[in-house]
């Protein structure tokens, strides 16, 4: 321990006054267990010694330990009141501002019920913590959000690219906690979804409401194997979560589009920038020529164009920036539909400016209302994983929005995107009915691009019954792989395999999934008449066998049920089979970087790490039969 150190355990100001004005530098030292000296004294000292350093020494204010907490965190784990009033009234320091985990101050106080420090943050913020939420409020795989509300319930849509069934409507009545009740496209024969290679498929969809009937509209990308690649698709239904119509094909080249009723005419507007033109009475048709609106603020990747006509302006709403870390959300507004738009003075409106902050890519961004005229944004986000991989993909979170004086909207006073907020004035939200056998909800579930048959995926009481494909998971073709989100860094999921006889070449297991190119797979096998356990990754075009071992050197036997795990931290994948009483390890996998957007440049990576269960037939069929199946993060 250095003399430093001792100073400030012992809160020796005069000490700790002579060291720093000896050597100023000595500010800038770690303790015995790597943490800023700084930050330490707002744990161990007393309110004079933090004030001193605050006050005399070199110590930035910005300054955060390897967690990215800061010297408030280290204040609330004290729980000085003094110390903690001070950094906060004083200092400027943020109750709400989240570490590497989203753990902010108030989390801190709360885990250790400290009273006083409760309710003087209580105080600060304005919300006991038990009436705040934490972003992202859609964890995992939900990417694009666009939202409307009809009445006291509010619908959500996020994109699902190649993913079936296609685009996930979910249901809230709090705005917090949300549910997906059903799918836009759910008829195989609809979805045109298997040429496809991943990252295309359907993009970005908005949902709107007008006189009884819902609208989604979304991008559907093709490959880049024609003339044309983009084009727009408009369903409707009476009822939010469908069935809904088939899809309308438009014909007009662009991303993103989202439809704008008034007084019942219907536009659509997609990127660049915000274009324009008029839809027919039933949405299905183009009935005129798309014409600019409005290119943008930032002139960088302007898409996502949504309009909201309020207090006799239309507010043009845009993603610009790119979807990386200059994403962001701006705003224009004009008196006339079709009449030139002037920027936002305080532009943009949201975008994560902290580059040490987890939550990061900020943009994409729809407004709503609330029953009580109250407004918020729902927009895209994403953490990665040591600062480099999303391997959750693109998420979903929501901010309040004030308006100035001057009629502008600004999400979350302008600070970016908060970690953790006063939740909405709302119902407590109640939940859905989409649960199957089992408590099974069957809407968590997707395959990449359509099953093979109606049938070809069923929940039974007794667990799943997925039918071989005839094609490996790396083909474009491979189909029945059954698969949910993954929605937190470290999480396990396991599922029982209920035994049957195997063809040689024929495989059943759980799996690891980005897309056809980036995958890990742990499965029961059959080679030269004899059952193995194989683990493979697959990375671009290569398959690498981590391990190959005969079932039975495993101590397992075959003709019993095994149970396939898969324990994750960060990075690292572990897998192991379960048989009774015993447990065995298979191999554990230190880097899967690639199951993210980040892992490989190859096609389009828009999505998110996703597990589950497969089965790869070759040329003779085979049902495999899965049941007990748990995530848990």
């Amino acid at each position: 321990m250095t003399d430093l150190q001792g100073v400030i355990e012992k809160s020796d100001l005069e000490g700790f006054r002579r060291i720093n004005e000896k050597d100023q530098t000595r500010i800038e030292e770690l303790t015995d267990a790597g943490e800023p000296m700084a930050l330490y004294a707002a744990r161990v000292s007393d309110t004079d010694l933090v004030k001193y350093i605050v006050e005399y020494t070199r110590a930035s204010m910005n300054l955060t330990d390897a967690q990215n907490r800061n010297i408030l965190h280290y204040a609330a784990e004290s729980g000085n009141l003094e110390t903690n009033r001070y950094l906060v009234e004083k200092v400027g320091m943020d109750i709400l501002a989240g570490d590497k985990n989203l753990i902010t101050p108030y989390q801190i106080a709360w885990e250790r019920q400290d009273s006083k420090l409760l309710s003087y943050y209580e105080s600060v913020v304005g919300a006991p913590y038990e009436k705040m939420y934490h972003n992202p409020i859609r964890r995992g795989f939900f990417p694009d959000p666009s939202i409307v509300r009809v009445g006291e319930d509010y619908y959500m849509v996020n994109s699902s690219f190649i993913f079936f069934p296609c685009i996930p409507i979910s249901h809230s009545k709090d705005l917090i906690h949300w549910e997906i009740i059903g799918h836009a496209i759910t008829d195989p024969q609809w979805s045109m979804l298997s040429e496809l290679e991943g990252g295309r498929g359907y993009w970005a969809p908005d949902i709107s409401y007008d006189d009884g009937t819902f609208y989604i509209t979304a991008t559907y990308r093709l490959n880049d194997t024609g003339t044309v690649y983009r084009k727009q698709i408009v369903v409707s239904s009476k009822k939010p979560e469908g069935p809904y119509s088939k899809p309308a094909i438009i014909e007009e080249d662009g991303i993103d589009p989202s439809i704008f009723h008034e007084n019942g005419r219907h536009y659509m507007l997609l990127n660049r920038g915000a274009r324009i033109f008029e839809l027919s009475s039933d949405c299905t048709r183009k009935i005129s020529e798309a014409k600019l609106l409005y290119y943008g603020d930032h002139k960088r990747a302007p898409e996502g164009p949504h309009l909201l006509k309020k207090d006799g302006y239309y507010y043009l709403f845009l993603a610009e920036g790119g979807t990386g870390p200059g994403h962001r959300i701006t705003v224009a507004r004009s008196r006339e539909l079709m009449g030139n738009y002037t920027p936002c003075p305080y532009n943009p409106i949201m975008r994560q400016m902290d580059e040490q902050a987890t939550i990061q890519r900020c943009g994409h961004g729809k407004p709503v209302c609330t029953q009580n005229g109250d407004w918020y944004m729902v927009y895209l986000c994403g953490r990665a994983y040591e600062g480099k991989y999303s391997m959750l993909g693109r998420e979903t979170a929501i901010d309040p929005i004030t308006w100035t004086e001057d009629g502008w909207p600004m999400v979350n006073h302008l600070k970016g995107p908060s970690v953790l907020q006063i939740a909405p004035k709302l119902p407590t939200q109640a939940a859905g009915d989409c649960r199957g056998p089992e408590s099974i909800n069957r809407y968590e579930w997707m395959t990449p691009r359509e099953p093979s048959a109606l049938d070809a995926i069923r929940i039974e009481k007794d667990g799943f019954y997925i039918r071989a494909s005839q094609k490996p998971l790396w083909s474009v073709r491979a189909q029945n792989v059954l698969l949910r989100r993954q929605t937190a860094f470290n999480f396990s999921a396991s599922a029982h395999l209920k035994w049957q006889e195997l063809y040689d070449g024929q495989e059943v297991g759980i799996c690891c999934y980005y897309d056809e190119n980036t995958w890990v797979k742990c499965c029961l096998c059959k080679k030269d008449d004899r059952y193995n356990i194989e683990v493979a990754e697959h990375i671009g075009t290569d398959t690498k066998i981590c391990i190959e071992k005969e079932l039975k050197s495993y101590g397992l036997e075959t003709q019993e049920d095994l149970i396939f795990c898969v324990e994750t931290i960060g990075l690292e994948r572990s897998f192991f089979l379960v048989q009774e009483n015993l447990r065995a390890k298979i191999c554990t996998l230190s880097n899967v970087y690639y199951l993210c957007d980040e892992g490989i440049r190859m096609g389009k990576r828009f999505t998110g790490a996703l597990v589950g269960m497969y089965a790869y037939s070759k040329e003779k069929p085979l049902t495999a039969h899965f049941y007990n199946f748990e995530y848990i993060e």
